[in-house]
């Protein structure tokens, strides 16, 4: 009773599947797992240094990585590609030569500490996919969210514009939530507000999720998005 659970975790296998596609032998799991947080965080930065926008983020809804025996396939959903793609024509050229660059160093190195290692030459293969409904998209409107409080608006204003903006996206229901020093109180609380349906006990319930954590000059707070995109 009362534990709380990640909703997409929850639905593996029903409604949601992996972002990570591939298989590893027990002792090289870690690896691979270090790897793949280590091109979500090189893609993210260079977008965030190449890409600006109104609402001060990235418009990545996700990353999908899928590897192969000789190829690594990155698919980065995008709710504004056109904004990344005028400001650098190039864009996403540079950014698959700085990631083989950063990990065939990577890899040269734990070859040199671990002489048992064995690294096969893999290609790097980036593509760029938008999205129909980029703000039906929960990390979307978070980085929305996070601009809005960096700027000093009001964290209830800020929540309702995120609902104006999920009527765009037909959505069943959305539930924002907001934790910590909330307009600079000195005692830490939590503020939520819901729109229509949120069923999270249902696993048959589609459900996107999202944490976000934003740095303020009060502290940090903690952003959590629920959506009900469609049910069986």
């Amino acid at each position: 009773m009362g534990q709380k659970i990640n909703p997409l975790g929850f639905r593996l296998g029903t409604t949601q599947s992996h972002h990570s596609l591939w298989f590893a032998q027990p002792k090289n799991y870690s690896e691979g797992l270090q790897e793949d947080q280590k091109i979500r965080n090189s893609i993210k930065n260079y977008v965030q240094k190449n890409m600006r926008i109104a609402s001060g983020g990235e418009g990545i809804a996700r990353i999908e990585i899928q590897k192969r025996i000789d190829l690594i396939q990155v698919i980065i959903y995008m709710g504004f590609p056109k904004l990344l793609i005028e400001s650098r024509p190039r864009g996403i050229e540079e950014l698959q030569m700085n990631l083989q660059k950063e990990f065939y160093c990577v890899n040269e190195l734990q070859m040199n500490l671990q002489k048992e290692f064995y690294c096969v030459n893999q290609k790097l293969n980036i593509a760029i996919t938008r999205i129909a409904k980029p703000y039906g998209n929960p990390n979307i409107l978070a980085e929305f969210i996070a601009g809005q409080l960096k700027n000093r608006v009001s964290c209830l204003k800020a929540m309702k514009k995120v609902i104006e903006l999920t009527e765009q996206a037909d959505t069943k229901g959305i539930q924002v939530q907001i934790a910590g020093r909330i307009n600079g109180k000195d005692i830490a609380r939590v503020t939520w507000i819901r729109e229509g349906r949120v069923p999270l006990q249902t696993i048959r319930a589609k459900i996107d999720y999202c944490s976000y954590t934003v740095r303020t000059i009060h502290g940090v707070l903690g952003i959590k998005i629920w959506i009900f995109i469609d049910g069986e």
